[in-house]
């Protein structure tokens, strides 16, 4: 199986590239295979995690084992077709991903506060 390869001696990549890549809009029927296909052109792949419950369907996170293969499979693979879905490939940012976290949570907080004192959004 032929790759394609990046590496032109000392490249400089951007400091948001790195090897987890975290993809959106994939069909909720994808298999584990067709991601491997698709994604395993573009170089040696370490991982692939599906998201599997209501709130990640359609949703993966693949892993490359090199850096510069992840960051052909970004250039070759945003917006690419997969069953009448335009794919979004992203680089996997930790920071981004927390800080959706921490907004679900204090939302929820929110939530309670305003049940426990009997206030709702109305009433502001």
């Amino acid at each position: 199986m032929a790759t394609i390869s990046l590496r032109k001696g000392n490249t400089r990549l951007p400091p948001e590239v790195n090897r987890v890549l975290y993809v959106r809009n994939l069909p909720f029927n994808i298999s584990s295979e067709e991601m491997y296909d698709i994604f395993g052109k573009y170089g040696a792949i370490r991982q692939i995690r599906l998201g599997t419950n209501k709130d990640t369907r359609g949703t993966a996170f693949v892993v490359y084992e090199d850096i510069y293969d992840a960051k052909t499979a970004v250039d070759h693979l945003s917006g690419f077709n997969v069953a009448n879905r335009y794919l979004i490939v992203l680089y996997y940012q930790q920071a981004k991903m927390s800080k959706k976290q921490d907004t679900k949570k204090k939302e929820e907080e929110i939530m309670k506060m305003q049940e426990k004192y009997g206030l709702s959004s109305k009433d502001k």
